[in-house]
């Protein structure tokens, strides 16, 4: 049965983890705003708890980087069966989040068939592939940003940007509620977090480096304990026989918690992750971290080097402009850097509390920003709703271990 083509219909389309948790809080919000408006997705269970309508669930086997022909292949019946379900149910607008490549053919034929494209969270065009900007500007009504200095950046290139903040610094967090959740975990002075992501790729070329850097800096610090964050339980058993194929022992003193990273994060003193939004997750709570990504020194020299144009790679350094986080991208040395830069932050108090001061600066760009609401006033505008008064509060400051920035940082600088 076609939709009653009188009543919008919003459309999001979400292929990774940490686009399912973005989309589901502008869900959330146009749901709370908009009871009756239909708003559909392909994507995730948080997009579905939210509101969404889930045609198809999407996101457990992202990949990062240049797809394989099995994921180009399964993209493509995707975009088939969109194509096919837009054709019975009119889309008003499309709000395509994150996962540009996926998401550039989806938005052609949604175009296509009279959609507007706003998109939930910016191509990182700033960083690589730049040229694709003219692809942007033919597929796009208007960009909702999520990093501080996008909406110039984009602006500037003739592309309708606004930034609205970003979804992790959404609501305050309860850190009451977490400090109960650990107060029964491992305990000691020394306590590393391990987040090795969330695609398998990731997951396979990454942990072998982190858990490997974990034992050689348990070495030197035996009294060291450890948490390993994962999005899913099925991924302990990935995890357990990847390190097993390096050759790899799981410590006692290692434990896995799943889907509850901002207790892992609250609960460790240091954290080892790979590179991704992760990190800013991190530093909302103000934790020192060493980041890493291995990529292949020959894809690296002939094709990353070449394409990557920002200074840096991680986001808290793109942030601060600088080098305030180790930042060990693109990873060709095995462990010892890792545990090198780790051990340096642990025993140097001077190290440890710069990086503290400096993550609280970075944290501190996204102050009274609200992206769910930004997101959803620009949404229901294109789906020609009326304005409707948002009962969200704006995040709150005040997240994380607060420092003596001014005196840390004057310290560190003066060793």
């Amino acid at each position: 049965m076609t939709n009653d083509v009188t009543k919008p219909t919003i459309l999001f389309t979400a292929f990774e983890p940490s686009g399912d948790d973005h989309a589901s809080i502008v869900i959330a919000e146009l749901k709370a705003r908009y009871p009756d408006v239909r708003i559909c997705a392909w994507g995730g269970r948080k997009m579905e708890k939210a509101g969404a309508e889930v045609i198809e669930r999407t996101g457990d086997a992202a990949v990062m980087g240049m797809p394989g022909l099995d994921k180009i292949r399964e993209h493509k019946k995707i975009n088939v069966r969109i194509e096919e379900w837009i054709k019975e149910n009119p889309v008003t607008v499309h709000v395509p989040v994150d996962s540009p490549a996926a998401n550039f053919p989806v938005c052609a034929i949604t175009k296509a068939h009279g959609a507007k494209v706003t998109h939930m969270v910016a191509p990182q065009l700033w960083a690589w592939g730049s040229w694709r900007i003219r692809k942007l500007r033919r597929l796009t009504d208007h960009v909702m940003c999520v990093l501080p200095f996008e909406e110039e950046w984009f602006g500037s290139r003739g592309v309708k940007a606004t930034y609205v903040g970003h979804p992790l610094f959404e609501k305050p967090l309860d850190v009451d509620g977490l400090d109960e959740q650990i107060s029964d975990w491992q305990s000691g002075d020394q306590r590393i977090a391990i987040l090795p992501g969330s695609r398998p790729s990731e997951l396979k070329k990454n942990f072998p480096l982190l858990l490997g850097a974990y034992i050689k800096i348990k070495g030197e610090h035996p009294e060291m304990r450890g948490v390993i964050a994962v999005t899913r339980a099925e991924i302990e058993s990935e995890l357990r026989e990847n390190a097993k194929d390096h050759g790899l022992d799981w410590p006692e003193s290692l434990e896995l918690v799943v889907a509850n990273t901002d207790a892992v994060v609250r609960w460790c003193t240091l954290a080892l992750v790979v590179s991704g939004t992760v990190t800013l997750q991190i530093a909302r709570q103000h934790r020192p971290m060493v980041i890493v990504y291995k990529i292949g020194r020959m894809s690296w020299n002939l094709v990353g080097r070449w394409v990557i144009k920002s200074s840096f790679i991680t986001l808290p350094n793109i942030l601060a402009g600088r080098e305030i986080v180790p930042e060990l991208v693109p990873s060709f040395l095995g462990v010892d850097p890792i545990a090198q830069r780790a051990t340096e932050l642990l025993e140097d108090r001077g190290k440890y509390d710069l990086q503290v001061c400096e993550l609280q600066r970075v944290t501190d760009m996204f102050a009274g920003m609200n992206a769910a609401v930004g997101a959803a006033d620009i949404i229901a505008r294109y789906a020609g709703l009326e304005p409707v008064e948002s009962g969200s509060e704006s995040r709150l400051d005040g997240e994380g271990e607060e420092a003596d920035c001014d005196a840390g940082v004057a310290g560190a600088v003066g060793d």
